[in-house]
Parts: C-alpha cells; sequence; structure tokens
C-alpha cells in the first residue's frame, strides 16, 4: 500500500464479492469517486490480486464459496504488506458474534447488508485518509519508540531499557551461573552546581558525563548502544545508562571477580572526577557509586537496583566522591521501609487517609468537567507523607487492593453528596493501580460499586497505566472489555512513558489518553514538544479525548490550547482541593485564566 496518494492520484480498490452484481455496483460507486477498481469472484483470486495489484483498501464480502472473506482477511493481515491495510467486510449478519469474528479476523470497517449504496464512496475515502493518517503515525510510532528507549539529551539508553536490559543479563547469569555487578552513580552536590552554572550548561555538563562514562568502558568493547533500529543488544556485556536526573548505571556481566568490579569503579571515580570545561565554569562533579553483586546481593533485578542504591546512600554518608560495595549492615533502609508498611497499615485503619480532588479543565469552555481523586497520607508524625513514598509501600504489600477500595468507597460518599446540590454533572477519575487491574474480580467490584452508590456508569473513569495494560496486551484487551460493557470510561495514564503499539492501541477500547507530566515539563525541548504533538495526532485520528497533566506555568498552558489539547489540569489551575471545596471549584469558570489580556 503507497504511504502516501498524492493529489493528482487515484486510490486502488480491491473489491472481492462472488455476486457479479455487488461487484458491478461497488464499481460504480466508487469510479463515481474517481477511485481504480480491480475485482476478483473468490477468495485465492483476491490474494493473488491483493499481491499483483497491492491496492490501498480491500472491500470483501463475507459469505463467499470455498474460502470466506474472513479467511481472506486473516490472510493479507499475515502479510508484511497486508499489516495496516484498511479492509472493510461486508455481511448480511449483523449480531454481535459475526461482528465481533470480523475485526477479530483484521477488519478495519464492518458493513451489513443491504448496503447503502450512496454512501458507499465516502466511507471508503474516510477510510484512506484515516489510513493515511496511521501511515503518518506509525513512522511517529517508530521515533517514538526510540524515544522510549533512549535519554534524548545524552543518548544513553534511558530507564525503561535499563529495566529490561536488567532483566535480561540476570537471566543469563542465573542460566550461566555466572556474576553480575550494578553500579549506581549520583553526582555529588549536582543540584547546586546546576542551580549556580545555570540549567542550559548543567544540561551540557551531563552530556559530558555521559561521554566520560562511554570513552572510559569503550574499551571493554561490549558497551551496549541502542540505536533507532536496533532499542537492545542481549549481548552485551557492559550497559550504561542515564535513570534520570543526575544518576546513571552500568550494569556488568559475566563479571569475573570483584577485582574487576572495583577497578571498573574507581576507573569511573577518577575520569568523572576530572574538571569539566564549561565556557567560562570548569567545575568538578564527583560521584558516589554504590555497587551490588548478582546473586549476592540480589536475585532479582528490584532488589539489586534497592542494595546499589543502599550502598550509594552509604558513599555519599561517608564523604562521596567513593564507591561502597552493598553489605547487610546497610539495610537500615529496608528497616525503615518496613516501618512505614505498618504505619501505612495503622494509618488505613485509623482515618489517618484522605482524600483530595484535583480539576480537569475542558479548554473550549473554561469549565471544570472533571476531577481526580488523589490520596493524602496525613501522618500524625511525619506529617504529609507524598504518594510517592507510600503508594510503592502499598503495592509491594498488597495494600493497595483495600486502599483502592476505600478510595471508590470515598469517592461514592462525596458524589452522593455533591449530587444533592444538583451541581452540573461532573465525571470522577480514579487511578487503578496494576495490582488492582490483575485481580479477577476487578469488573464485579465496579458493578457493585455502581450498584450501591447509584453513580451513573459513564461519569466513573478509572485511569489505568500504559504499562499495566500492556503487560499482558491480548488478556488485558478481555478485561478493558469487561470494564466498558458496565459503561465506565477508561483513560491510560502517563501516556508516552512506555511503548504502546498502534495495533493494540486501536483495539483497546479507551476514552482518553493522559499525557504524562513529564512531557509537559519538558515541553521547552523539541522532544518533549514532538512526543505531545503525536500524542494529540493520534488521539484525534483514534477518536479519543486527551488530557495534558502537570501544567504548572502559562507557556505551558499556551501551548496545549494552541495544539488543540481538549482537557488541562495541573497547579496552574488548582492544587487538589478537599471535598467540601469541590461544589464551589465546580462552579467556577477558567475561561479567564485560559485566555487571560495581556
Amino acid at each position: 500500500m503507497s504511504d502516501n496518494l498524492s493529489p493528482g492520484m487515484s486510490a486502488k480498490i480491491l473489491v472481492c464479492d462472488d455476486d457479479q452484481n455487488v461487484r458491478f455496483l461497488t464499481r460504480q460507486c466508487l469510479e463515481a469517486e474517481d477511485m481504480l477498481v480491480v475485482e476478483a469472484h473468490s477468495g485465492p483470486e483476491a490474494l493473488d490480486m491483493f499481491v499483483r495489484e497491492r491496492p490501498d483498501l480491500v472491500f470483501l464480502d463475507v459469505e463467499m464459496p470455498g474460502m470466506t472473506g474472513l479467511e481472506v482477511c486473516r490472510r493479507i493481515r499475515q502479510m508484511p504488506q497486508g499489516e495496516s491495510i484498511p479492509i472493510m467486510i461486508v455481511t448480511g449478519s449483523d449480531d454481535r458474534q459475526s461482528i465481533d469474528q470480523g475485526f477479530d479476523a483484521g477488519a478495519t470497517q464492518y458493513k451489513t447488508k443491504p448496503l447503502n449504496w450512496s454512501l458507499l464512496g465516502r466511507d471508503v475515502q474516510y477510510m484512506l485518509r484515516a489510513s493515511q493518517a496511521f501511515n503518518s503515525l506509525k513512522r511517529q510510532e517508530d521515533r517514538l519508540r526510540y524515544l522510549a528507549y533512549y535519554d534524548p539529551l545524552t543518548n544513553l539508553p534511558n530507564r525503561r531499557s535499563f529495566n529490561e536490559q536488567l532483566n535480561r543479563i540476570l537471566k543469563r547469569a542465573k542460566r550461566n551461573k555466572s556474576y553480575a555487578a550494578l553500579l549506581f552513580i549520583d553526582l555529588d552536590n549536582f543540584k547546586r552546581i546546576n542551580d549556580s552554572i545555570g540549567h542550559g550548561r548543567g544540561d551540557r555538563l551531563l552530556v559530558e558525563i555521559a561521554k566520560r562514562l562511554i570513552l572510559e568502558l569503550r574499551e571493554d568493547d561490549a558497551v551496549n548502544y541502542i540505536s533507532e533500529d536496533d532499542v537492545s543488544d542481549p549481548d552485551s556485556n557492559t550497559e550504561i545508562a542515564r535513570l534520570g536526573g543526575d544518576e546513571f548505571t552500568v550494569v556488568l556481566s559475566d563479571v569475573p571477580d570483584m577485582i574487576h568490579v572495583e577497578a571498573v569503579a574507581r576507573r569511573i571515580l577518577n575520569t568523572l572526577s576530572k574538571p569539566i570545561a564549561l565556557q567560562s565554569h570548569n567545575p568538578v562533579v564527583t560521584p558516589s557509586i554504590g555497587i551490588a553483586i548478582y546473586p549476592q546481593d540480589g536475585e532479582d533485578p528490584d532488589s539489586l537496583v534497592r542494595n546499589a542504591d543502599t550502598a550509594m546512600y552509604v558513599a555519599k554518608a561517608e564523604g562521596r566522591a567513593c564507591y561502597r560495595f552493598y553489605n547487610e549492615e546497610m539495610n537500615a533502609q529496608a528497616v525503615e521501609q518496613l516501618k512505614m508498611e505498618e504505619e501505612l497499615r495503622h494509618g488505613m485503619q485509623f482515618g489517618e487517609l484522605e482524600l483530595r480532588y484535583q480539576p480537569q479543565i475542558e479548554t473550549s469552555t473554561g469549565s471544570v468537567v472533571s476531577l481526580e481523586a488523589l490520596v493524602r497520607w496525613k501522618h500524625p508524625l511525619r506529617g504529609m507523607v507524598p504518594p510517592s513514598e507510600f503508594i510503592p509501600v502499598a503495592e509491594r504489600t498488597g495494600q493497595i487492593i483495600e486502599l483502592g477500595e476505600w478510595v471508590m468507597a470515598e469517592v461514592g460518599r462525596h458524589c452522593r453528596y455533591w449530587d444533592s446540590l444538583q451541581l452540573e454533572p461532573f465525571r470522577v477519575s480514579v487511578n487503578i493501580s496494576p495490582l488492582q487491574f490483575n485481580q479477577s474480580n476487578l469488573s464485579q467490584f465496579i458493578r457493585d460499586f455502581i450498584e450501591s452508590s447509584s453513580f451513573a456508569p459513564h461519569r466513573l473513569e478509572l485511569e489505568l497505566t500504559e504499562s499495566a495494560i500492556m503487560t499482558d496486551a491480548e488478556t488485558n484487551i478481555v478485561k478493558l472489555r469487561e470494564l466498558k460493557e458496565i459503561g465506565v470510561d477508561l483513560a491510560v495514564d502517563d501516556f508516552g512513558t512506555g511503548y504502546s503499539s498502534l495495533s493494540y492501541l486501536k483495539r483497546f477500547p479507551i476514552d482518553t489518553l493522559k499525557i504524562d507530566q513529564s512531557f509537559v515539563a519538558d515541553l521547552s525541548s523539541p522532544d518533549g514538544a514532538a512526543i505531545i504533538d503525536a500524542i494529540l495526532a493520534l488521539s484525534k485520528t483514534l477518536n479519543l479525548r486527551v488530557i495534558a497533566e502537570g501544567i504548572e506555568n502559562e507557556e505551558q498552558m499556551q501551548y496545549l490550547i494552541r495544539s488543540n489539547c481538549e482537557l488541562l489540569q495541573g497547579y496552574y489551575f488548582s492544587q487538589p482541593v478537599y471535598p467540601e471545596e469541590v461544589p464551589d471549584l465546580l462552579r467556577k469558570n477558567f475561561l479567564a485564566q485560559l485566555f487571560p489580556r495581556h
């Protein structure tokens, strides 16, 4: 299929139907729209014509003798050139099962007989335009895939790539009964240096740090470089990554002994501690390095990362500019984590948790059309504990299930009160953790909530992370459909931070894409803006709502408004508020803030 049809070119349509009259009428309708038509009277002939003619769209009848249209559709989808071709299938069956069979076979559009011949040409034109948009998005998807595995500043593998590579290396080490080492590197006093020399020079400093790591370890002749065409190299022995900010990692596989690891750490320490020439500044940035060894310091990625991180903090505490190997005496952090687990359990039992609500603003009207429910922990001694600290604890211990049930109960209680005030209708968005999503009874739990709260299903939006639904996409499509049957809306949270295949994204019954706040914060960079533009284009093509979160200033807001982002959320409009403040918030209009007069 051609990627782009020039204005002067006619689209070529393959029409396959065993009924000569149908082929004749279809040809008339399509040629009236200046399209070229090639015909096939059977499934085998259609497959032969498809390979020979390379059409831009396929029109298929389902009920044909010998080989059905569904089988033809499946076989076309298996061909390299048939992966993204638009396919319209036509059948006399309009029951749910037949429709599902059509889409499962790979159909793009499903039409039931009798056809509305007057609209056929328009429908085909629409499918061709949508196909062109998807081809354009596919190229953007390739770029997004690259960005998903790559840090655009330093050209090093990013956190996602690091996680996947570490997992592969540990599996290989287990299989080969060999050692591996993780070196966790954090730059000393980087924030102070960054603030003093400016963020522009700070970025150049990070680029120089990355170059030094690559040059120093290149002599190992096994440093892994991720390109747009190859995002992983399972045979690499040394992996360098930037996890974000001033955090870098080096992973060594097939480690012969601890002397080798120590030698690498010493080399890193020496090369990074040399002055860095940045115009009029020559800062010295020393690293603190924590080292964890597989298998004695951890047999899984999480344990190894946690222990290397612990060792790094010990290196900082012992004077910085040094490296430390993890040992059992460094488990104070683990003890603290255990303490927080116990305190969280106590806090959930004795009412220390509270809900706040942050508004989501509709750019076209300035109205608050939805609220995101956010959990806060008011600890009697620690004060307000941020979700970034206690949510991972709840996930790890399984308390997130109980916490999720409590959130839903509170949302129901608050909504019953708000609805008694005769406010304009609004949605409430609730985050569903990956652990909750994996529960087999999630759909029934949501049904029970809808029943007990008397809350209209379409007013509840469930936010699911991109990584959660992509973990087992085929299985999760079924789960998502079960939730959609209840009538609730589904949103993909933190969209763009993972890697969603377009082929799956089209099949997910979702309503909203939520742009991750990291991209909004990075709007000033070309890559940050490019990712947001691509997500907005994708959402338009898939007819999805799109919301940007984490908006903190007018420049971010203005860019998103100009880009036709429908919904905005962030501290620029409102911090998360108490439930009793919600009615006034819902009555407020933000048009003046959206379109300020300068």
